[in-house]
């Protein structure tokens, strides 16, 4: 009797620790996809302010131009 519940008690234990086991990687690969995922949104995060300040910048040049040339007719005789 005493040898049949300590089997139990064993088997148990050890059914615990391999639940236990079973959630540490599922928790490390939880860690891995959400890294993934940060880098994924930051490469498109830099993407698209890259593609914005190109954006800006040439229509700031294109309006530097613009009134470079209006102040180039006032001053022409």
């Amino acid at each position: 009797m005493n040898r049949i519940i300590r089997t139990m008690l064993c088997a148990a234990v050890s059914l615990g620790l391999s639940g236990m086991a079973f959630a540490q990687t599922t928790a490390k690969e939880d860690i891995k996809d959400a890294g993934r995922s940060t880098k994924r949104a930051a490469k498109k995060t830099g993407s698209a302010v890259k593609k914005g300040t190109k954006k800006a910048v040439n229509k700031s040049a294109e309006g530097v131009e613009k009134g470079a040339e209006k102040v180039k007719e006032k001053t022409n005789p």
